[in-house]
């Protein structure tokens, strides 16, 4: 697959990096030659200086090869021109980032298709709906449906009453027996780790977990945690993300904004009409107290500093606020943050990738899901009528030990939590958990 990437800053760098995992022929084209000389630096990647816009350029870059063109610069704008020309010089499939999400209205996407941007991914907006989302899962800190919500993976912190802890792999059948829920994974002071048999959970782990349709309760019962029940949320930052979160969640919930810019402030006002907009700077504790901090029950810190929010939810920790989320732009910080009690990171540097995924995995692939804090992958594949998969069960399969597994099957309408004897069909979907390194070897298997 011939990937082009047009992007002027992190969100490009990251995903380059990312897909250099996946054997794909990458080009990346920047207006920067001096972060274009960083990727190079550690990379093999084919770098072009220039402007994505400019049909030399993208020539330059073959676009007329190109199976799919991501253009991730900052200014939306340039993004659907450099989409518009792509398409126009041939490329197969072309993805811009924005940040209105007003063109995401189905009227919209359906005139930018018919001009050659064939998809459009707004991560404010994404971000957005994945706190909304963790909100109502308060036990989890990430999830992910696939088909719908017939499986669905969380991502839960293991707490000291957690049934599971202090426990092997194989000493646990007993308690899988009788548990619509798995855990497939575990990432441990910044280490992923595929659980085998010898595998001992601990407290503080932050396991991976697949479970069926409609069992939260399996899904707690494993973390050893209760749900809360969130009724005041208060936001500090009021960019795209905090509004686009606050308008959501307005009409169900309580909703605090605090925002430092008096001129945002006035213009929430003309959008958000059941939310309590402060003008104040939300690293000040006393304006967070006198405003209630103490009264609600989730923190979501979406400033434009991510050092702002990893303390301002710190300080929310502090003075009970049971639901802590953050926006955390710098990867480097997600692992920390995690280590140090907030429950949740959002990043739209990784929010970008993951959505970007489903259109670059390999096989017969339906859905990917790239993972805050790993470099782990979750895919669902469908199996093929001839795939290696259909002739043995999966422990003949011999997935690579502490590599790879497989979560979940979906059959149908019916959901399969998987054992070593569990035979696969033709059009199963299957998910699985994998390191990339070897994301080829386990597609083949399904193809």
């Amino acid at each position: 697959m011939n990937i082009i990437i047009s992007g002027d800053g992190e969100v490009g760098f990251y995903l380059a990096k990312s897909l250099t995992q996946l054997d794909y022929n990458i080009t990346v084209v920047d207006p920067h030659s001096e972060l274009l000389g960083r990727l190079e630096r550690e990379t093999d990647l084919l770098t072009i200086v220039g402007d994505s816009t400019s049909p030399r350029v993208l020539q330059e870059a073959n676009v007329q090869d190109c199976d799919l063109f991501l253009a991730v610069l900052h200014d939306e704008s340039i993004n659907l021109v450099t989409c518009i020309l792509a398409k126009k010089l041939k490329a197969k499939k072309t993805v811009a980032r924005i940040s209105n999400a007003e063109l995401l209205s189905p009227k919209h996407r359906e005139m930018f298709r018919d001009l050659g941007v064939d998809e459009m991914v707004c991560p404010e907006r994404i971000a957005a709906k994945e706190i909304t989302n963790l909100l109502n899962h308060t036990v989890a800190t990430e999830f992910f449906d696939f088909s719908g919500g017939l499986l669905t993976m969380y991502l839960i912190r293991l707490e000291a009453l957690s049934p599971v802890v202090g426990r092997s792999v194989k000493e646990l059948s007993q308690i899988y027996s009788s548990l619509h829920a798995r855990i497939v994974a575990i990432l441990r002071h910044g280490e992923t780790i595929i659980p085998h048999s010898d595998t001992v959970f601990e407290a503080g782990d932050l396991a991976y977990i697949i479970s069926k349709a409609n069992q939260m309760d399996s899904v707690k019962s494993l973390a050893g945690a209760a749900d809360i029940n969130i009724r005041n949320v208060m936001i500090a930052g009021g960019g795209r993300i905090g509004r686009y979160a606050a308008l959501t969640l307005e009409d169900q919930k309580h909703i605090t904004l605090i925002e430092s810019n008096r001129k945002r402030c006035k213009d929430l006002s003309a959008v958000l009409s059941n939310t309590l907009i402060i003008n104040g700077d939300a690293t000040d504790i006393e304006i967070l107290k006198e405003e209630g901090l103490e009264d609600n029950d989730a923190f979501i810190a979406v400033t434009d500093s991510s050092e702002t929010n990893v303390l301002t939810c710190l300080h929310a920790r502090r003075y009970g606020i049971r639901k802590t989320i953050a926006l955390v732009e710098n990867t480097g910080f997600i692992n920390i943050s995690q280590d140090i009690g907030i429950d949740t990171i959002i990043n739209k540097k990784l929010i970008t990738a993951s959505y970007i995924a489903r259109f670059i995995v390999k096989g017969d692939a339906v859905s990917s899901k790239w993972l805050s804090g790993t470099n782990a992958e979750l895919i669902e594949f469908v199996v093929g009528k001839h795939a290696t998969a259909t002739r043995m069960t999966i422990g003949e399969l011999r997935l690579p030990e502490g590599q790879a597994t497989i979560g979940g099957i979906i059959r149908g309408r019916e959901t399969l939590l998987p054992t070593r004897d569990t035979q696969l069909r033709e059009k199963d979907k299957v998910v699985v958990f994998a390191l990339p390194n070897i994301m080829d070897k386990v597609a083949k298997l399904f193809n």
